[in-house]
């Protein structure tokens, strides 16, 4: 509990903290804005809709959130290293491991958090800046009772929010595992970026070689599908392919050897 109170106070104390919070949501509200203005006239389905609340923009390694959460696991080891709090108490590897625990799951919390927070706004903003002739329908309507919510558009975007908020999630830990490997944040960002171009094709080709595809749900995740147009895409009518087991381990697997390596690391140093 200790080392969860020690990292809130740190990166709440950080300055650079509350700016890349701040960035994040006014740029995903800026192409929130700009994506709402380009819907075709219609009805707005709920594919649209997740389109322009989680703002994905093409090019981009990652979504403007999933950067901005990698950049804070990033900060969270790199100010660590620059100004250690704990350089006499925090020698031992069981310590650094705690410290690094302690970490990830600020940094988790906070990645989560982040997540939220621009889908709401997004949300906010999408509903405002609704290009005309474009009529909202029930994306926007609450449902009443569980049989409503399960016939709903609402429902319909459940699963890819939560496949956008889980990326967000482990992109906050990829930041702070990568520069926990080389000791700077701007490494772990770069490495952070240049892991989806690395990574998706070799998945891609995994999941060709199982008869597998990614979910639609994954895909319009994703801004910039590398390999992804090589492998057809699934179109879940449930949980079950998000559930996939060859999904799962294709997925899984970089991020434990990920924490493996971090592990092994910190155990091979005298410091963190």
């Amino acid at each position: 509990m200790r080392v969860l109170v020690y990292e809130v106070r740190r990166l709440c104390g950080l300055r650079s903290t509350w700016f890349i919070l701040g960035a994040v949501l006014l740029a995903d509200a800026a192409v929130a804005a700009v994506l709402a203005r380009q819907l075709p006239a219609g009805p707005l389905t709920a594919a649209a809709a997740v389109r322009s609340v989680t703002a994905v923009v093409p090019l981009l390694p990652l979504p403007i959130a999933a950067l901005g959460a990698g950049a804070l696991g990033a900060l969270s080891y790199g100010h660590e290293v620059r100004h250690p709090g704990f350089a006499a108490s925090r020698v031992s590897c069981p310590r650094r491991l705690a410290l690094l625990a302690g970490k990830l799951t600020v940094t988790g919390l906070l990645a989560a958090l982040l997540a939220l927070g621009t889908v709401l706004v997004d949300a906010l903003v999408l509903r405002l800046a609704l290009a005309p002739g474009v009529r909202p329908g029930q994306v926007f309507a609450l449902p009443v009772d569980a049989q409503a919510f399960a016939s709903s558009a609402l429902a319909s975007a459940a699963r890819p929010l939560a496949v956008f908020a889980v990326l967000v999630v482990l992109a906050g830990w990829a930041g702070l595992l990568t520069t926990s490997l080389v000791r700077s944040a701007a490494a772990g960002m770069l490495i952070l970026c240049a892991l989806p171009a690395l990574l998706e094709p070799v998945l891609s080709l995994v999941l060709r070689l199982a008869g597998r595809g990614w979910p639609v749900q994954v895909r319009e995740s994703l801004p910039f599908q590398y390999g992804l147009d090589q492998v057809g895409g699934v179109d879940p009518q449930s949980a079950a392919a998000l559930l996939d087991p060859v999904l799962l381990a294709a997925v899984l697997a970089p991020a434990g050897l990920l924490l493996l390596a971090g592990v092994l690391v910190q155990a091979r140093r005298r410091a963190l």
